[in-house]
């Protein structure tokens, strides 16, 4: 059911971007477009890219390790 559906919603989203596609034809994009298209991109892989060092960072620094129990010494006596 669940395969059955997101095939489902493949091929509306396919069907959608095609009659969008080409329901644009003859359309111009104006410098500014392409300029805020690249901004956009840009600022999409930047962001990316400092999560995914984060990530990196957290992981080498130990900060994904499992918390330990720390025993204080007099607890160790009373069991």
């Amino acid at each position: 059911m669940l395969l059955a559906g997101m095939v489902a919603l493949l091929i509306v989203s396919v069907v959608m971007a095609t009659l969008g596609w080409n329901a644009s034809d003859g359309t111009d994009v104006p410098p500014i477009g392409y300029a805020a298209m690249a901004a956009g991109i840009l600022f999409s892989l930047l962001f990316s890219v400092g999560l995914m060092a984060l990530a990196f960072y957290s992981s080498r620094a130990g900060y994904d390790e499992r918390a330990n129990v720390i025993v204080r010494e007099r607890d160790k006596t009373s069991e």
